[in-house]
Parts: C-alpha cells; structure tokens; sequence
C-alpha cells in the first residue's frame, strides 16, 4: 500500500517570526513583486491552508519571507487514526466514517417477531 502525503503550511509561523502580525504587512510586499490579491485573498493564503498556489506566488512568498520551500511546505506522512482501549492501549487503526460509511456507528438488525 503506498502512502498517503499530506503537508503543513507556515506561512503564519514565518511571518510572525519575521515581525508582520497582521495579513495587511503582506499585501503591499507581494504588490511590489507583481502578485495582485485581494485582502480577503491575502487573508485567506495566510490564515488557511491552500490546496491550489500559483508558482509566481509561491516564489513572491519565498522571496518575502527569505525562506526555502521546506520552510513553507512541509510534507508530513499521513498514518492511520489509532484506536486506544478503556486500558489505554492501542488497539490499531480506527475505521472511520469516511472508510465505510458509518463508523463505528453501524445499526444493529431490526428482529420483526
């Protein structure tokens, strides 16, 4: 089974490392480098976790930031949900609904008498 790939995105992390607290410090460095977004979408970028990025935005980001990419994107594995016990033992991964529909949740056999 191949696995699963998922990643982190900190754009926040680093720019509150580099000083800018607020999502209005990125705007006007990305004008300067040719990006145009809105504030919504500049608020967007940073406070939620892109699934489509332009390679010109990316890059602008990168340059802002003087960051690399791992530094920005970085790729996590993604393992499957553990079960623990009323012991506090693992029990193995959990089927969740999204595996078969219901969960743990599954109805039991209605018995008409």
């Amino acid at each position: 089974m191949t696995a699963k790939l998922d990643y982190q995105w900190h754009l926040r992390d680093l720019m509150a490392a580099r000083g800018m607290f607020s999502t209005t410090d990125l705007r006007p460095l990305l004008i300067e480098r040719g990006i145009n977004l809105s504030a919504s979408q500049v608020f967007r970028l940073v406070t939620e976790r892109p699934e489509r990025l332009s390679m010109k935005v990316l890059m602008a980001l990168l340059d802002i930031l003087g960051c690399r990419m791992e530094e920005l994107i970085e790729p996590v594995r993604v393992t499957g949900r553990q079960r623990k016990t009323a012991s506090g033992e693992t029990a193995g991964p959990a089927t969740g609904p999204t595996e078969n529909g219901v969960g743990p949740f599954r109805p039991k056999r209605a018995r008409i008498l």
